[in-house]
């Protein structure tokens, strides 16, 4: 056998530039590239071998490891999870500002890599710098924390062991069901160490992402419970896209005529148009898809787990005798809700049932019924998103509709955390399967910006927004740095309203009273009631590189906008919104969502909201 004498970091990159992923007839290379920050523990081993095999592995430098977690993220998610990246850093704290990342690509099911140094496996000396010393286990270091949120974990502490954990990693990576953040812990004297490897551990090698087509019995009995409904619901999750299932969604109910909602992720998986499309669904859904799933019988769940979000903590599928249809590539997830499970690839699943139920429709009267709701809702998002006068300072809602009048099909949209998220899942009208891209399975501030980059590095020809507020912005903007270093064309649109609106708002909601929600000054009494403090976050954005433009009304932001799509380096739209939100509110939740709000208190604002919270908890049920 013909061996290749390497180092083990050497032999990784080198490993990692020949695996590929197929699916369809179509391969692509799986690790794309790699991110990292140097430090004492991968900058003689991994960075030495980036170096050595510049040529085969591409290589991005970040600013914080979390936001390199998110970036390959945002392109996995953008490459359909069928490419992905890898993350390297140095021990101690470089390792654990991963775990937040490799949290949020697990619950996603988005797959990332990483490759965290580690300390000595030969322990020449003990402790060595950063180190966390166990006194009850000596092999134990902090990137044991990403145990719990990693698919796979191992730590490779001789050259050899690589193999195998190279190769189980590359299974996770590529599972449609089990896929997430994958780590290799790296101790760093064993990255240099080298070895005789044999040849073949460096040919080429293609990965299959599989589409598991549905069990007989379990399709008949899917198909015999779809012909028994007379209100049926389909909700889409995020599995329409990560099988690409759209246009086999949308020949479904172009046949049957079953309405769609759609949770987050799954939003985008019928255009906005389609006369079968009625929107999100749960607590930020819409009045119609909402509607639709108190009267439903047979909920057709479609790649979606079903969070607290889209069932609005179990109060939103009122029917007594409602039945849930579950087809899911994942068994776990295909059982949940007392389910009929269909566990299936999205698309394979979809295109079955399909034929299976031949000529089958739902009543016209159903059909009739929903699109007149949805024309009416439609209605409702004209007048939220109605731009008034333009010299006026413009209100969040309207700054999404100004947004909606510049982009194409081609425009992606990402957003995370604040309340944004509930806007754009009622109101955004998303024109293509990859334009709405909000990540609300962790819902992690901070996401937006080196996600951003990410997507646009899967995606170069497309125009990518990320769209923040203050709170979130203060999170993460380090990878500003790293956009305007490559020149990648990232929109950054900064809303500024002065403090956490999202949680203050549910904070006064449930007795909070907005305690600790705004960035304003402190006042004698300890009360932060003062004027809003003088943060100038475009001033931030523009020194860390970033061409900024000022937009004080609706005219200044319609042509920023459309100045920062044409643009063809890292842009920032910088604009304070109007905090009353009199002038275009948007429509109030349409579902309940559980935050547990405190059973005896003293404070009027408490009392009254576990009024409220009992009247709501009172309505939820366990589907069985």
């Amino acid at each position: 056998m013909t061996s290749i004498r390497l180092t083990t970091a050497q032999a990784l990159v080198r490993f990692l530039s020949r695996q590929f992923t197929e699916r369809d007839g179509e391969r692509q290379r799986l690790i794309g590239a790699t991110w990292g920050i140097f430090g004492h523990g991968n900058v003689a081993g991994i960075g030495q071998a980036l170096v050595e095999y510049g040529d085969e592995m591409p290589f991005h430098q970040g600013r914080n490891e979390q936001a390199m977690v998110h970036a390959a993220v945002g392109y996995a998610r953008q490459s359909g999870r069928l490419s992905t990246h890898a993350v390297t850093t140095s021990i101690g704290p470089g390792a654990t500002n991963l775990v937040t990342g490799a949290a949020l690509a697990t619950v996603n099911h988005l797959p990332v890599l990483l490759l965290p140094g580690d300390i000595f496996a030969a322990r020449p000396a003990d402790p060595v710098l950063q180190q966390l010393e166990v006194p009850y286990a000596g092999d134990v270091s902090v990137n044991d924390c990403l145990r719990p949120v990693s698919r796979y974990f191992d730590r490779v502490t001789r050259p050899e062991a690589l193999i195998p954990a190279a190769l189980a990693a590359m299974r996770v990576l590529t599972d449609p069901a089990d896929t997430g953040a994958v780590t290799l812990a790296l101790p760093q004297d064993v990255q240099a160490e080298a070895y005789d490897w044999p040849e073949e551990f460096f040919a080429e090698r293609v990965w299959g992402v599989r589409r598991q087509e549905p069990d007989p019995l379990e399709l008949a009995a899917a198909a015999r419970a779809v012909r028994e409904a007379r209100r049926p619901l389909i909700v889409a999750g995020g599995g329409v896209h990560h099988s690409a299932a759209e246009e086999a969604l949308r020949e479904l109910v172009d046949a049957t005529g079953i309405p769609v909602a759609s949770t987050q992720a799954g939003k985008g998986s019928l255009r906005f148009d389609h006369p079968a499309d009625v929107g999100g669904i749960g607590h930020t859904g819409t009045a119609t898809a909402d509607e639709l799933a108190r009267t439903a019988d047979l909920v057709i769940g479609v790649g979606t787990r079903y969070s607290d979000f889209t069932t609005a903590s179990g109060t939103l599928f009122e029917t007594p005798d409602v039945r849930f249809l579950n087809l899911n590539i994942a068994a776990f997830d295909g059982h949940k809700m007392a389910g009929t499970p269909l566990i299936a690839d999205a698309r394979a699943g979809l295109e079955a049932l399909t034929a299976a139920l031949k000529e089958w429709r739902v009543p016209p009267a159903y059909v009739a019924e929903y699109t007149e709701d949805k024309a009416r809702w439609e209605q409702r998002v004209d007048a939220a998103y109605a731009a008034g006068e333009p010299d006026v300072r413009p209100t969040q809602i309207q700054v999404l509709g100004l947004l909606d009048e510049l982009v194409g099909d081609e425009d992606v949209i990402i957003n995370a955390a604040g309340s944004l998220p509930g806007d754009l899942h009622k109101l955004w009208r998303a024109r293509s399967p990859r334009q709405y891209h909000v990540e609300y399975g962790y819902s992690c501030m901070g996401y937006e910006i080196p996600a951003s980059i990410g997507v646009a590095l899967a995606a170069p020809e497309r125009p990518v927004w990320a769209l923040v507020g203050d709170g979130t912005y203060l999170m993460m903007p380090t990878e500003i740095v790293t956009a305007v270093q490559e020149n990648i064309p990232v929109k950054v649109v900064i809303l500024q309203n002065h403090g956490y609106a999202s949680i203050g708002g549910l904070s006064e909601s449930v007795g909070g009273e907005r305690f600790g929600t705004a960035y304003r000054y402190r006042e004698a009494d300890g009360t932060y009631t003062g004027a809003p403090l003088p943060v100038d976050l475009a001033a931030n954005a523009a020194s860390l590189g970033m061409r900024v433009i000022r937009a004080r009304t609706v005219a200044d932001l319609r042509d920023a906008l459309a100045r920062a799509r044409a643009a063809d380096g890292p842009t920032c739209v910088y604009v304070e919104t109007e905090t009353a939100d009199t002038v275009s509110p948007p429509p109030p939740a349409q579902a309940w969502w559980d935050v547990p709000v405190a059973e005896t208190a003293d404070r009027p604002s408490a009392v009254e909201a576990r009024k409220e919270y009992d009247r709501h908890v009172s309505a939820r049920r366990r589907h069985l």
